[in-house]
């Protein structure tokens, strides 16, 4: 009796470290979505119809890539231009989706605040249907896909302190005499944000006069606010040459494009009288700047890792 009693025990006890076994190698549905997981990096720009300006763009891409890989959680990274040209969003969210990805986390590569960020990508990509974003898409001819694949989308890269540092070491390599010098900063603006605009480019101005010396400055637009005109340019410039002897012009633009530039930054200090002794310029632009890449490496690890965990919300 009492070895059928301890044979049973034996089968029981077997039976019940085979099922804590099996419950034990069982993935939760947590680690069971985990495992299924796969994760890309999107990095969208407004986009541009200069090949240059493109370029400088997709090596962005280049140079963040291998670190944003590292980590093990993101499995691939793309680069997507909002208008204009290939690749649009609409086409990377597809490759994302054949790709077998499961979420994308989409970084918007944009200078501050606009109506492209808070309304254009969301309405491209399907979180979010703003009727006058609707419209601009329809005139524009640019696709809207909502993609299988989870999206979610960072805030603005955080330009304030990488743009006053990124302006400042520009202006030194320009400058000659900080002390009969005046800064000019030309921007692309956006009407709807003009008010945030002139905040951003007042702070970045100030940084740079602490920093150097220089007592005056002033700002103007090359695009979208002033519609492609090269007159806000030429004003702006004049109202620091009204009390300096030169002008130092620094075009606050993402990346190269001989549009702006050259040809409408280039004509409004065209306009200036003796503009080769009274204005100091470089067409160049905010890209390439490694502060910028590691930005863009740590929004994606920060990111990657809350969507790993599933403690990010979809938007």
């Amino acid at each position: 009796m009492m070895t059928q009693f301890r044979q049973t025990a034996v089968k029981l006890f077997t039976l019940l470290f085979l099922v804590l076994f099996i419950i034990g190698c069982t993935p939760t549905a947590k680690e069971e979505a985990s495992n299924n997981q796969k994760i890309g990096v999107l990095l969208v720009n407004h986009g541009s119809r200069s090949s240059t300006w493109r370029q400088v763009l997709m090596d962005l891409e280049k140079n963040v890539q291998s670190r944003i890989l590292s980590g093990g959680v993101v499995k691939g990274t793309k680069t997507a231009h909002m208008e204009y040209t290939e690749p649009s969003i609409a086409t990377q969210l597809k490759a994302f989706d054949a790709e077998g990805f499961t979420d994308v986390i989409i970084v918007p590569v944009f200078l501050t605040v606009s109506p492209h960020t808070f309304d254009d990508i969301p309405t491209i990509i399907g979180q979010k249907v703003d009727p006058q974003s609707l419209e601009v898409l329809k005139i524009e001819k640019i696709e809207r896909y909502t993609p299988r694949a989870k999206t979610y989308l960072t805030p603005n890269l955080d330009f304030t302190d990488i743009l006053k540092r990124n302006v400042l070491r520009r202006v030194k390599e320009i400058s000659k005499d900080t002390n009969n010098e005046g800064l000019v900063l030309i921007g692309y603006g956006d009407e709807t944000y003009d008010k945030e605009w002139g905040q951003l480019f007042d702070q970045v101005a100030t940084y740079v006069k602490d920093s150097t010396g220089i007592a005056e400055h002033a700002y103007g637009w090359c695009g979208h606010i002033v519609h492609y005109n090269s007159d806000s340019t030429t004003a702006a410039i004049n109202r620091v040459l009204n009390k300096k002897e030169r002008a130092v012009v620094v075009p606050v633009l993402v990346a190269h494009d001989e549009t702006f530039q050259v040809k409408i930054i280039g004509d409004g200090i065209d306009k200036i009288a003796k503009s080769d002794e009274k204005v100091i310029y470089r067409p160049d632009a905010i890209l390439p700047d490694p502060n910028v890449e590691s930005w863009v490496v740590q929004i994606c690890d920060e990111f990657a890792a809350k969507v790993k965990n599933q403690t990010l919300t979809e938007r």
